[in-house]
């Protein structure tokens, strides 16, 4: 099932979560479920963007100049990811208000 998420949610890391970089890769512990999750070059750059920004639709626009990718095709991908993330426990998720 998949999740709904809005692009005005922020996403920040979860507390039960520590990262650890590794030659611009990254590997996550979920220290409740004691599962480690990696990420590529790719993965870790989108996942702190996501992490850095004060909304997914910020990290969306930033993603969007970055990387050379249709507009709906990242956007689909960056909901799947989210989902993932979230799933995993690995960030949460709150609502963004000015």
């Amino acid at each position: 099932m998949t999740l709904q998420i809005a692009l005005n949610q922020k996403l920040s890391l979860s507390a039960n979560v520590l990262t650890q970089d590794l030659a611009g890769e990254s590997v996550l512990l979920n220290l409740q479920s004691e599962e480690y999750f990696s990420q590529n070059e790719v993965g870790t750059k989108i996942f702190f963007v996501l992490i850095e920004s004060d909304s997914i639709q910020t990290a969306y626009n930033t993603l969007l100049k970055e990387y050379d990718v249709e507009p709906e095709k990242l956007k689909q991908d960056l909901l799947k990811f989210i989902d993932k993330l979230v799933k995993a426990g690995l960030v949460s998720r709150f609502q963004f208000r000015l």
